[in-house]
């Protein structure tokens, strides 16, 4: 999601561009011209990559209920770390969208495996 969304395409077009993403620099002391996976995930300079992560289809959460304490607890914490560029608002519509977006892709995971695994049933 990352890599073809718009801070990833910002991301590949600079990175060789010192200018833009100076790699001397430690991660908080970096003024980059569009966050890194390390920017959102290893926030603050720690190193434990899951507090700031989300558990969605590569753990087979994507249909998990979004209302439940647990992910009103991660989403303030994505909000926290969405608004050093954007707006809270801004920030819970994208995560909602995600949410959605997530969720539809998992049905359709389901309907096309389901497909192929027919198919492999029949002989195909």
């Amino acid at each position: 999601a990352y890599d073809i969304g718009l801070h990833g395409t910002v991301y590949q077009v600079n990175k060789w561009d010192p200018k833009q993403f100076d790699w001397t620099k430690k991660l908080a002391d970096a003024d980059y011209v569009g966050p890194t996976c390390q920017y959102c995930h290893m926030r603050g300079g720690h190193h434990n990559v899951q507090k700031f992560s989300t558990v969605y289809t590569s753990m087979g959460m994507s249909m998990a209920d979004r209302g439940a304490p647990i992910w009103k607890e991660k989403r303030d914490r994505w909000t926290s770390v969405c608004d050093d560029c954007h707006s809270p608002s801004f920030a819970r519509e994208n995560l909602q969208a995600l949410d959605e977006a997530v969720k539809d892709a998992g049905l359709k995971y389901r309907e096309t495996f389901k497909v192929a695994e027919d198919l492999i049933k029949d002989g195909v």
